[in-house]
């Protein structure tokens, strides 16, 4: 294995760390949401504080599948490493600049790609 790919797969573990993190403590306050919310009689809709708990579940649940998202692109990079891919641009076939991987080790695309998507 290269330098490279070892620093690249050195980055995705530091990621998948983080962001497994993220995703215990996001489930956790999930469900302290949902136990907290178990007992009363609110009703979302009359209750006062019932539309503020809907939407913090539905913020909790958004950032929930976000983070197992971001979870499969980190494996979906390792497979990148792993067939020789990382790093390039999957539109362009070009080098996705070493500061775009720092900052973002899933990234797909280089910087220039990116902007065209958007």
């Amino acid at each position: 294995m290269t330098p490279d790919e070892l620093l690249a797969l050195s980055r995705l573990d530091a990621e998948q760390t983080l962001v497994t993190e993220e995703l215990a403590l996001l489930r956790s306050g999930f469900q302290e949401t949902v136990d907290a919310s178990a007992g009363s009689n609110a009703d979302d809709e009359h209750d006062p504080e019932g539309s503020t708990i809907a939407f913090e579940r539905s913020q909790l649940r958004t950032l929930i599948r976000q983070a197992v998202q971001h979870l499969a692109d980190i494996e979906d990079a390792r497979t990148r490493v792993a067939d020789r891919r990382y790093g390039l641009c999957e539109k362009c076939g070009q080098p996705i600049s070493a500061e775009r991987l720092e900052a973002r080790p899933v990234a797909r695309t280089c910087i220039a790609c990116a902007r065209l998507s958007t």
